[in-house]
């Protein structure tokens, strides 16, 4: 089965998770997960699979997990097939219906003020960085073409992790990040976290200054080190032999260059499953910020929504604990005839305003291009 199989099957409510490595599609549900206490799934879990070769528990963690519950699903069916590229690079682009309606939570000159407020809090707060962000809410005279969204979502990003998560009340999540929280395969555990971010350009010299600039730029370096050394300091209880490059990669996507750094290690306890692992590891500075309860506070403060399962972690786990969950950004929340885009930006004491919206503004790309959109 290749991507084109696969994503003729997916239908609204199934889960879709492609990857360089494989496509992991399932449909149906033979047992639901709901809870805030997410080492308690993770002991659940691996349980309630045993037994049953081949099943994975799929789904979502939200951002705030003391206060919205996770959604995991154990699907009826399970389709572990050939990764979606370069087979996706041939799909036909499928067209989508623009929406009626088009509006910015909050306006953007009232984002680039609560950026301001956000550096002044950082000094006055003792803090070192937090993650602002806005949302596009897009309005369709028909129900949300979620499948073709999808189709070219899986077409448009050759790399990083492409997906489609059922959300309680017939919701769904879908969108294309580029991050890794954390995967375990026995006793290896990755983790690829990305902060640093400036927009890709069509034209070859634009994109390559764009590409210069984020490299040697010491306000991102500077983020990028908060959210690096976070990870390694979570990491290290669970594992021994820690491997962390020195310095950054620079890695892109269509719409974004990123500071990236590969942390692997090798699991001390085979009993952590990816689960635990992703629960002790969320929510990361690249999504909230640091120190993480003051950053999720100030969060509340200057964000006029509730984020939800934006910027929390979609992925799989299987009976053995071994699994891949993602960041999930570079995404939309789809409820009926209504799509919700989410983008945000690392704050430091070094972030210029109007930087930051620009920032946000290219992050909504990865979605707006996949509807044909360019706002």
């Amino acid at each position: 089965m290749d991507a084109r199989e696969t994503l003729e099957e997916y239908t609204p409510g199934d889960f879709y998770f492609a990857t360089s490595r494989h496509t992991i599609f399932g449909s149906g549900s033979r047992l639901t997960f709901t809870g805030t206490d997410v080492p308690a799934l993770g002991d659940a879990v691996p349980a309630a699979l045993a037994g049953t070769p081949g099943s994975l528990a799929v789904g979502v963690l939200p951002f705030d997990t003391t206060a919205t519950p996770g959604h995991l699903v154990v699907p009826e069916a399970v389709q572990v097939a050939a990764p979606a590229h370069p087979a996706a690079a041939d799909l036909p682009r499928m067209t989508v219906d623009g929406p009626d309606v088009v509006r910015a939570v909050p306006e953007p000159v009232d984002h680039a003020e609560a950026v301001a407020r956000a550096v002044r809090a950082l000094s006055d707060r003792g803090m070192r960085k937090v993650v602002l962000a806005r949302a596009l809410d897009l309005e369709f005279s028909g129900e949300v073409p979620v499948k073709a969204v999808l189709h070219n979502l899986v077409k448009d990003n050759p790399h990083g992790y492409t997906f489609a998560a059922a959300l309680p009340g017939g919701r769904s999540l879908i969108g294309a990040t580029p991050e890794l929280l954390v995967s375990r395969s026995g006793r290896r555990v990755v983790s690829h976290p990305h902060a640093g971010s400036a927009p890709r350009s069509a034209d070859p010299v634009t994109d390559r200054e764009n590409a210069e600039r984020l490299a040697a730029s010491r306000k991102d370096h500077v983020e990028h080190a908060v959210l690096t050394e976070a990870i390694v300091e979570t990491l290290r209880p669970f594992c021994r032999d820690l491997h962390v490059p020195r310095t950054p990669s620079l890695v892109s996507t269509p719409t974004m260059w990123h500071l990236s750094t590969m942390v692997t290690g090798e699991l001390t306890d085979p009993d952590v499953t990816a689960l635990h692992l992703a629960g002790a590891l969320h929510p990361t500075p690249a999504i909230c910020g640091s120190p993480t309860e003051d950053a999720r506070q100030l969060v509340g403060e200057l964000e006029p929504f509730d984020r939800g399962y934006y910027a929390g972690t979609v992925g799989w786990m299987d009976a053995n604990g071994d699994g891949e969950w993602a960041v999930s950004i570079r995404c939309a929340e789809v409820s009926a005839s209504r799509l919700r885009l989410y983008a945000g930006g690392g704050i430091v004491p070094a972030s210029d305003p109007k930087a930051e919206l620009d920032e946000t503004s290219a992050k909504f790309q990865t979605l707006l291009r996949a509807m044909g959109l360019e706002l």
